[in-house]
């Protein structure tokens, strides 16, 4: 049996959170709603310009690795940190919220990455974010056996831009597919679509990701239109499974011809979007590697968005399992006692 429901592969970030205005972003130069990738410089400039801020850490694929524990699945992560002060934040927070986390630390420089994470009144935030030891994460990091031992692989597309990263991924990739087991990605950012367009799209074509998730503005970058619709029906056809985030409006989860649209859940107050589409993959993926329908993992999904985004900080504060019990999200033990369908070979889809 698999070790692992979920791997995650992502920039180990420490975030840095505060609250500003309109005028902030434009006298900065900062890109509203983007992940904007900054040097050392930069990063020292926009700190010295912060208001009073929170320490957070984060990263989008450590953030889904902890939604997908917070849930009670099990985790792993891939990503490089510095052996400094921030490197030990990340890890020791990333070890208390349950995931598996091994990565050998870099000696020296660079340091550990930060993210600098502006929130406006309406809740959007402007990443601006010096990548520092990210960089180096390459293949001699990937564990084999979590790599082989994990029912789904997933990773940022932000990880696309250090570029030993990528052969770390694709090893990895390899590794999984071998085994019998699936690959899914996030699209991230529409700025990080555009740099990546073509290879997003083999990466889809060529069967080395299965289940693809994006929001409305990702997706119809990779398509090239203004059309959701159209975008789609293009995604559609290019991988397994696409999840599709819509804010306000819920998700749509196409494989196939299926079909399955899913409401947002309702809020009480908006106060970051940090987060929510990392949590919305760990809902969907911690449903679908416990044998739920496309409906209950897209309900799932919405559930883990729904709460980080009342929060500051991209990692869930309350128990997601408790949260979906209360909801009535809850399959009665399924995620520990029976294979999703098909049983792995030779199991009769009981667990011991």
């Amino acid at each position: 049996m698999p070790e692992y429901d979920v791997l995650c592969i992502g920039n180990a970030i420490v975030d840095i959170i505060a609250q500003c205005d309109e005028a902030f972003l434009e006298s900065n130069g900062i890109i509203k709603g983007a992940m904007n990738l900054i040097d050392a410089r930069r990063a020292e400039l926009l700190y010295s310009r912060m208001g009073p801020a929170i320490e957070a850490s984060g990263g989008s694929a450590g953030n889904t690795a902890a939604g997908v524990a917070s849930f009670g699945g099990r985790a792993s992560f891939f990503g490089k940190v510095s052996n400094d002060t921030l490197g030990e934040i990340y890890t020791h927070d990333i070890h208390a919220q349950g995931v598996a986390f091994d990565t050998k630390p870099l000696q020296g420089e660079p340091p550990t990455a930060r993210s600098m994470i502006f929130v406006t009144a309406d809740g959007e935030r402007s990443m601006n974010t010096y990548l520092g030891a990210c960089v180096e994460l390459g293949p001699e990091d990937v564990e084999a056996d979590k790599a082989a031992g994990a029912k789904v692989t997933y990773f940022e597309g932000y990880l696309w831009d250090p570029p030993r990263a990528k052969e770390a991924i694709r090893q990895t990739a390899r590794l999984a597919h071998a085994a019998g087991r699936e690959v899914s990605m996030t699209l991230s950012d529409s700025f990080c679509v555009d740099r990546y367009r073509d290879e997003f799209l083999d990466l889809m074509r060529s069967g080395t990701v299965d289940i693809v998730f994006a929001n409305s503005h990702e997706i119809k970058s990779l398509y090239q239109t203004a059309s959701f619709d159209e975008a789609l029906a293009a995604i559609r056809k290019d991988c397994k499974i696409a999840a599709v985030t819509r804010s306000e409006k819920g998700s749509v989860i196409v494989r196939g011809d299926e079909t399955v649209i899913i409401k947002a859940r309702a809020i009480r107050e908006l106060v970051d979007t940090t987060g929510a589409g990392d949590l919305y993959a760990a809902g969907f993926l911690y449903g679908y590697t416990t044998g739920r329908s496309l409906q209950d993992c897209g309900d799932l999904g919405s559930l883990a968005a729904g709460m980080v985004i009342q929060q500051i900080g991209p990692r869930p504060r309350q128990n997601l399992r408790l949260e979906a019990e209360q909801a009535g999200l809850r399959q009665a033990d399924i995620s520990r006692t029976s294979c999703p369908p098909p049983p792995c070979a030779g199991c009769p889809g009981e667990r011991g």
